[in-house]
This record gives C-alpha cells, sequence and structure tokens, in this order.
C-alpha cells in the first residue's frame, strides 16, 4: 500500500460516514494488494453505497481514489461480485 494517500471525503459526510467511507477504500487497496475476504469487502461495499447512493458522485470518487491510490473501485468491485473464492486479490 502506498504511503499517505489522500481518500476522496465528502465535507457533508457525518465522521462515523467518514470511518464507514475510509475503511471501504481500506478493503480496495488491500484487495488489489494483500488480499480481502470477499464477504468483508462486499459488507464494507453495501455501507459505502449507503453514504453515497449517487451514481455520478460513485463514478467521480472512484476516479479520484484511482488517481490517488493507482486502485479502480469499480473494477475491484466488478472482481468481487463475480468471483466465488472467499478471498479476493486482485493480480
Amino acid at each position: 500500500m502506498r504511503n499517505n494517500v489522500e481518500y476522496p471525503l465528502l465535507a457533508e459526510w457525518t465522521t462515523t460516514e467518514i470511518i464507514k467511507v475510509s475503511e471501504f477504500y481500506l478493503q480496495i487497496e488491500q484487495a488489489n494488494t494483500v488480499g480481502v475476504e470477499r464477504a468483508k469487502l462486499l459488507k464494507t461495499y453495501q455501507d459505502y453505497l449507503k453514504i453515497v447512493p449517487a451514481k455520478m458522485v460513485q463514478k467521480q470518487i472512484d476516479k479520484q481514489f484511482e488517481a490517488a491510490s493507482g486502485y479502480s473501485i469499480y473494477r475491484t468491485i466488478q472482481v468481487a461480485k463475480q468471483g466465488t473464492k472467499k478471498m479476493v486479490k486482485i493480480n
């Protein structure tokens, strides 16, 4: 994982929402580096969708996140949804 990645966060989010979204971002990073449990990744994704329901905002955040971290939220979640293994590790 890269050090000092600035996650995209929205000013209107509560502290609880920022924590949940940050946990989701961490799961995305870990899925692309060391691997994560598929169920946990998809659970944090569902939490993320409750906080960011608008597709347009999700796409904007994905672009910002990928620019900062090098990892795509969309592609990572697609791999997790299509997979059947317990662990998700993007090659």
